[in-house]
C-alpha cells in the first residue's frame, strides 16, 4: 500500500465525475427512476476490469453510487481506466454525475495505541477488516469504522467523533451549510475543518485527499 496510487487517481485526466474519498474513488449518476438505476448499474457491471474486485454499487429510485474499492490505500493504476469506463457508459445511458451527492461518512474511535479494541468494534457490528486500522460494513451500507492513535501526551476529551469525507468543490458548501444550521469551527486549515455542535460534540469535514494537489498551488 502507497500515496501513489490515490495521488495518480487524483491527478489523471478523464475521471472529472470522480471523487476520492477515505474508501476510495466514487461517483454518483443520476439515473432518474428505479428502473433507470438499475439498467444502469447492470451496464456498469459489464465494465471490464470491475468484477473481482471489491467495488459497491448502491442503487435508488434517484441515482446510482459506485465505489471502485473500499480501502484509499488500494487504487491502483487500473482503476482510471475503469473509472472512464463507467462514466463513458453513465453517458450512454443518460445519467450525469453529480459530485455534490458524493460523500463517505466515518466514524472514527480514538484510542490509545495500547488499548485499541478494533476486534471489538468489527464483531460487535458484524464488519469485516480491510487495513489494520479499520472496520468495513460487508454489505457496503454503513459508515466505515476508523480506530485514530491518540497521542499518549493528549488527554481524551472525546473518545469519538464523525469524519465526513466530501468533493473539494463543495466541502465550503457543506461547512457554511452547517454553520448556518447552529454549528462552530473548533479548527481548521486547508481542506479539513473541525466543526462542534452547541454541545461540543465533533464532526471533521475534509476534502482530503480529493484536495490533493491543492488546486490553486499546481506545485502542491
Amino acid at each position: 500500500m502507497s500515496e501513489e496510487g490515490w495521488k495518480d487517481f487524483v491527478r489523471a485526466e478523464g475521471v472529472d465525475d470522480w471523487v476520492v474519498l477515505h474508501g476510495g474513488p466514487t461517483a454518483v449518476f443520476r439515473a432518474g427512476s428505479l428502473v433507470a438505476s438499475a439498467r444502469l448499474a447492470s451496464a456498469i457491471a459489464e465494465v471490464p476490469g470491475l468484477e473481482g474486485t471489491r467495488a459497491a454499487l448502491t442503487v435508488t429510485s434517484a441515482h446510482v453510487s459506485v465505489r471502485l474499492t473500499r480501502e484509499l490505500w488500494f487504487i491502483e493504476d487500473a482503476h482510471i481506466a475503469v473509472a472512464r469506463a463507467i462514466s463513458s457508459v453513465a453517458r450512454e445511458h443518460g445519467a450525469e454525475a453529480d459530485r455534490s451527492l458524493v460523500q463517505e461518512v466515518q466514524v472514527a474511535i480514538s484510542a490509545k495505541p495500547d488499548a485499541i479494541d478494533l476486534p471489538f468494534w468489527r464483531t460487535v457490528l458484524g464488519y469485516d477488516g480491510m487495513a489494520d486500522d479499520n472496520a468495513i460494513d460487508p454489505l457496503a451500507h454503513g459508515s466505515t469504522v476508523w480506530m485514530q492513535d491518540l497521542d499518549t501526551a493528549k488527554p481524551l476529551r472525546h473518545g469519538m467523533h464523525i469524519d465526513v469525507s466530501v468533493a473539494r468543490d463543495h466541502a465550503v458548501a457543506r461547512v457554511e451549510a452547517a454553520l448556518a444550521a447552529g454549528g462552530t469551527i473548533a479548527d481548521q486549515s486547508t481542506n479539513h475543518w473541525t466543526l462542534a455542535d452547541r454541545s461540543g460534540n465533533k464532526v471533521c469535514v475534509t476534502a482530503w485527499p480529493d484536495g490533493f494537489p491543492d488546486p490553486t498551488n499546481p506545485q502542491g
